[in-house]
């Protein structure tokens, strides 16, 4: 694309080795650049959106593609498709604000990435004006007429896609009503001309690419819906080929109905109707959610949590200290990456560098596995939406407190604990019980920065690949429409434990799901700067993904491409996971020789993520993307 980078960076941040001491000291983090000035501007042109030039999209569905890292001056976004990245670019051209653009990247990946996230769905977002950060829920609520024993059958939980594909699991999607919140109070282009890149591209079509095309291929329940199968597969029943042109007339109405009269055309009128049919409809698996539910949705401005964090200072370069921001209960995203990052820092593991090779060490992995394992024992024991579930000791910080991280380091030895017991944070002890394993999937990461000072991140979702498999349509007579999230199996199928004490993630009426999704800003203490926004998609694993990154930037002093491409790894609490011919078997027999049970399996990270940083005399946004899928970052 030819407007996607201001600077080139191939050569720095090739491959994934450490980026050498001169190249560490040309990421010192710096002022924001006086494009702030801009926010003088007193009227913003309209948009004139074209879809780019070059509409293909090269990057794989699977394996690894190499991908540059980008460096910008002005602005950047980073999102999980080329046409969703091009839509917010075009956005910040035109004048719009972080915000703006985020709108208009949403629109798309529902689009464009259907299987992962759209207007169906849930997100979180993060909002810093300057170093003021806010916080936007829009995560999906359970209907008022669920209760703790929906996803029971026979007196046992439903098997996971049992309870998934259908209208039992759909929660009140709030991503649509979320943003209209967030652009009354930030945005500055016109609401509606937002809407036009996914309006045009969803009525002129656009080129199914691989990863789209492989899902698809992948999937076993999408079919079941003839609304989906009509959509998603040809004649034949078989996924559209790479570069096929799909239109969805359908979803372009509805946009242009939202455009125009606001989240109430979602969540009321005519679309409201239809899914409620299609919830309450499912022939073997109808939900409860009703039209009364969708009308009394209302995100939720929460106040953000943040931490200090102090990584070990790099050889003959300054010791830097961070405010770490991160999305709160409902999610467990930024509790746990803060616990990992405390936790670690009370160990060795701050005198570790990465191997010659490249690679975190086997020392180091022992150390980080271990301290994943303590972050999400807490997690399954106390983390659910605060509006029914007390923190530890009445504040969620109680779990990020230097002194308990430090308590909790003095739990990790010379060989693993294999599975880690919850702490006990608060001065009082939550009679909870721990929430057991199970399944997590999805998601999309937008980060972006603009001309005025303003930066989000924002990780959006509708769960499992492609939801509950129920796409929407009104039966105006077009083909298409959008699908429905699962969220409500985020939450614990099974209400109480062995012994029937309650579990604080359990279905409650109104009540919404526990997340993992991480969004993060991080701002140079000393200069309340906004050094990083990042995150990832990927279930319970967006907590290591972002922890990776987030460590491999503040402590191995990496550009965001390199901390991305390094290979991932972590623990849920049970196996040291790793990911799949990454790691020499050096390291594996290490780590098994300390006592963990070793898995090595695919782990597909989708992070974007952009820094501050200095290269040839100028201050400028560094961006990376996951190898691992179909992003790209672009600015100016």
């Amino acid at each position: 694309m030819a407007h996607q980078t201001s600077l080139n960076l191939e050569a720095r941040n090739k491959a994934r080795q450490p980026l050498t001491r001169g190249a560490r000291h040309a990421l010192q983090i710096s002022t924001l650049a006086a494009a702030a000035l801009l926010a003088a501007c007193t009227s913003a042109p309209s948009l004139h959106y074209t879809p780019p030039a070059v509409a293909d999209q090269p990057e794989g569905s699977s394996g690894w593609i190499d991908k540059p890292g980008w460096a910008n001056e002005k602005y950047a976004v980073a999102a999980a498709n080329p046409l969703a990245t091009d839509a917010g670019f075009q956005v910040l051209k035109a004048g719009g604000s972080a915000i703006d653009a985020a709108i208009a990247v949403q629109l798309v990946l529902g689009l464009v990435e259907p299987q992962s996230s759209g207007i169906g769905g849930g997100a979180f977002l993060l909002h810093a004006q300057g170093s003021k950060v806010e916080a936007y829920d829009g995560r999906e609520v359970a209907p008022m007429a669920a209760d703790e024993n929906l996803f029971m059958k026979d007196g046992k939980p439903m098997v996971f896609h049992d309870a998934v594909v259908g209208g039992r699991s759909v929660g009140v999607p709030g991503a649509i009503r979320m943003l209209e919140l967030a652009h009354k109070e930030h945005g500055k282009l016109p609401w509606a001309t937002l809407f036009e890149p996914a309006i045009k591209l969803a009525s002129d079509g656009f080129k199914v690419s691989p990863r789209l095309n492989t899902l698809t291929a992948q999937e076993k329940f999408l079919g079941q819906d003839t609304v989906a199968s009509s959509y998603f597969l040809d004649a034949n029943g078989k996924p559209w080929p790479v570069g096929h042109v799909l239109k969805n007339p359908e979803y372009a109405a509805i946009l242009k109905d939202i455009a125009k009269n606001g989240s109430k055309a979602l969540l009321e009128g005519p679309v409201a109707e239809a899914i409620v049919r299609k919830v309450q409809g499912h022939a073997t698996n109808p939900g409860k959610m009703t039209a009364a539910d969708l009308a009394a949705y209302q995100p939720v401005k929460r106040e953000a949590l943040c931490s200090d964090y102090s990584p070990q200072a790099a050889a003959n370069a300054a010791a830097r200290s961070y405010r770490v921001c991160g999305f709160p209960p409902p999610s467990s995203g930024a509790i746990a990456v803060g616990q990992i990052l405390g936790i670690l820092g009370n160990t060795p593991a701050p005198q570790m560098a990465l191997g010659a090779d490249g690679l975190p060490t086997a020392d180091w992995l022992y150390l980080y596995a271990e301290a994943s394992r303590l972050a999400f024992a807490d997690r399954n024991q106390y983390v659910a939406d605060p509006a029914f579930v007390q923190a530890p000791g009445n504040d969620w910080h109680n779990m990020l407190r230097p002194q308990y991280l430090a308590e909790r380091a003095k739990l990790i030895g010379a060989q693993s604990m294999k599975q880690a017991q919850p702490g006990q944070p608060g001065a009082v002890k939550i009679a909870y019980a721990t929430q057991p394993y199970q399944m997590e999937y999805g998601t999309s990461h937008i980060s972006i920065v603009d001309a005025y000072g303003n930066a989000i991140a924002m990780t959006t979702t509708i769960e499992d690949q492609f939801g509950s498999r129920q796409m929407v349509n009104t039966g105006r007579g077009l083909s298409g429409g959008f699908l429905l999230n699962n969220e409500l199996t985020d939450f614990s199928l099974a209400p109480r434990d062995a012994q029937g004490q309650l579990i604080a993630n359990r279905v409650e009426p109104g009540k919404r799901p526990r997340s993992s999704m991480a969004p993060t800003l991080v701002f140079d203490k000393a200069t309340d700067k906004l050094v990083v926004s990042a995150g990832s998609p990927g279930g319970a694993w967006i907590i290591h993904y972002t922890a990776k990154t987030l460590y491999g930037m503040l402590n191995w002093g990496l550009m965001p491409q390199q901390a991305i491409n390094l290979p991932n790894f972590g623990s849920l609490n049970g196996p040291t996971v790793l990911e799949e011919k990454r790691f020499p078997a050096a390291t594996v027999e290490a780590l098994a020789k300390r006592g963990a049970e070793v898995k090595e399996q695919n782990l597909t990270s989708g992070l974007q993520a952009i820094s501050r940083g200095e290269a040839h005399g100028k201050s400028l946004w560094f961006g990376g993307a996951d190898p691992r899928r179909e992003g790209v970052v672009m600015g100016q």
